[in-house]
Formats: C-alpha cells, sequence, structure tokens
C-alpha cells in the first residue's frame, strides 16, 4: 500500500482462493473482505470448473473417505406463471399450464430413474422474475437448465419444436422476436426486474462463460438427436438469441419450445398423455448422454 492507495501487480489469469476473511472495521462501521489469492494454471482451473460441474473431488487425493457421489441436478422451469399466462392455443390451450404440467410430468420420470434429482423452478400457478427462475437454479446446484415452453405465431400452418441456447446475437429474426417476447415476462406481469449488477469481466468469468456455452450447445445438439425421432422439429432446429432465463454464467441452459400452441396439430400433441410422455423419454435419454459425459450418472 502507497500513500493510502493498493498497489496491485496480480497479472491476468487463473488464480485460486488461499484464505478469506471478514473483519470488523476498526475506525467505522461496517466489515471488510480480505482474500489471499494465489497464480494458478489453466490446467487447475479448468480441472476445479469440471468439479463443480459434476461434484468430483478435483485433486482425487486419497486418505479420508470420499463422500457418496452427488447425483446430477436437473432444474425445470415451466415458463411463464400467475399474471403471465404466455401464448394461447387456437382451442383454447394456455401456455403457462401446458408448460407446468408437462414440467411436472418429466420430474417424476426423472426422478423415477433414481439417477438425477430434479429442482423445479414452479410448482404451481406463480409468477416469477426470469432473474428468479435462474437464482433457485444456482441456488440449489443445478448442473443443466431446461427452460420449457410452447410458442404461438400469426401462421397457423408452422409447428414443431425448437431449442434455444443463449447469444448476444440471435441466429435468424424469428429467434431474436421469440427472445424479445420471452423477455417481456417480467413486464407482462407488471413486476420491474432488479437492478442487475454489472459482472466483473475477467479472464476467469468470461473462461466460466464460454465453457457454459459450449456445455450448452453440445446438449442442445444431444436433445435435437433425441427428439428427432419422435417430434417435429422445426428446420434449423437450434436456433439462438438473447434470452435473459438463459444467462446463468455457470450453468448450461436450454429453452425448448415443444411447439406452436398455434397450430391445431401442435397443440393437441400437447394435450395428449401419450405424445407427452414419448417426448419426455427422448429428453431424457438426451440428459442421460449428457450427464454420463459430464461426470455423472447416465441411462
Amino acid at each position: 500500500m502507497r500513500n493510502g492507495r493498493v498497489s496491485c501487480c496480480v497479472r491476468p489469469g487463473p488464480f485460486s482462493v488461499e484464505a478469506a476473511e471478514v473483519l470488523a472495521n476498526e475506525n467505522s462501521d461496517g466489515y471488510r473482505l480480505i482474500v489471499e489469492l494465489r497464480a494458478s494454471s489453466t490446467e487447475d482451473f479448468e480441472r476445479a470448473l469440471r468439479a463443480s460441474m459434476t461434484g468430483r473431488d478435483p485433486v482425487g487425493e486419497g486418505g479420508a473417505t470420499a463422500p457418496p457421489p452427488r447425483r446430477f441436478t436437473i432444474a425445470l422451469d415451466a415458463g411463464h406463471g400467475g399474471a403471465d399466462g404466455g401464448a394461447r392455443g387456437v382451442n383454447g390451450t394456455v401456455e403457462k399450464q401446458i408448460t407446468l404440467l408437462f414440467s411436472l410430468e418429466l420430474a417424476k420420470k426423472l426422478e423415477e430413474t433414481g439417477l438425477y434429482r430434479v429442482v423445479l423452478t414452479r410448482e404451481d400457478d406463480r409468477f416469477l422474475r426470469l432473474d428468479e427462475r435462474v437464482r433457485i437454479a444456482r441456488e440449489k446446484g443445478a448442473d443443466l437448465f431446461i427452460s420449457v415452453h410452447a410458442d404461438a405465431i400469426a401462421i397457423r400452418s408452422v409447428r414443431g419444436a425448437t431449442i434455444y441456447t443463449v447469444s448476444d446475437k440471435a441466429s435468424d429474426a424469428e429467434a431474436a422476436a421469440t427472445a424479445a417476447r420471452e423477455n417481456l415476462s417480467d413486464a407482462i406481469a407488471g413486476k420491474v426486474p432488479e437492478d442487475e449488477q454489472d459482472e466483473v469481466e475477467d479472464i476467469l468469468v468470461d473462461l466460466i462463460r464460454r465453457e457454459t456455452h459450449a456445455f450448452s450447445i453440445r446438449f442442445a445438439r444431444n436433445l435435437i438427436g433425441e427428439l428427432s425421432s419422435t417430434v417435429q422439429m422445426v428446420k434449423n432446429p437450434h436456433r439462438y438469441a438473447g434470452f435473459r432465463v438463459l444467462r446463468a454464467p455457470d450453468i448450461p441452459s436450454v429453452l425448448l419450445e415443444l411447439g406452436y400452441l398455434s397450430n391445431p396439430k401442435d397443440e393437441a400433441q400437447l394435450r395428449d398423455a401419450a405424445w407427452r410422455s414419448r417426448t419426455m423419454d427422448a429428453i431424457i435419454r438426451a440428459i442421460g448422454y449428457f450427464a454420463k459425459a459430464n461426470g455423472g450418472a447416465g441411462g
């Protein structure tokens, strides 16, 4: 420290936290956080990142008995809810109801495998801000986030499922429009989003985002591969845009549009229990491949 200013010469790159403590200020109210950092290697960082996503010991040292493996955790986010009904079908199906039904049924099927732990962002007809949905998934330690939706469009002949991942630049005009509609959820329900605090743009956050984005794309491709034999997909089914609900920096996330409620055939399928069950089986297979590839149990 020089002339009352902190001098810092830490080089950019990965680091590890050696110690952290909170101390009361001696001459004023409040507290201060003291963190000791040590330069680390990219390999150590990537190993720790993988461990945080799989629950495994990044060091792998012997000695104490290892705790039982943590089950791969999936956050299911039923889109819309409460005052935000979402899209409405040609025969009266309301998006918030079908997404909740689908999520509850999928959660039951996943739990019956005995392989996964499931977190539901909502289990009833309640409104949740988009950032609250992400917060719930992060607080519950989710390894994968799936936001379930059903779209609607003026052209009733358009039908099929779509898988979205997040990106600052939209893949096409329709993806941009879909993201804009979904991001209006808070405003439609008369809720003002909490001010978002800018995240520190350092190399670690950037690395985490890149790694997470790669995992999101990998799962989206797995999901398309499994759904394609069961569900009619739109042309170019993997699309991307700036969905706020997919912005968790450390959880692979996709938004699944099951179909178009504006299309009578898609709406009828979404209301059909047998179709939903077959679709869920395909989703579970995709989750199994993804979980196994990332250190979890797979089906």
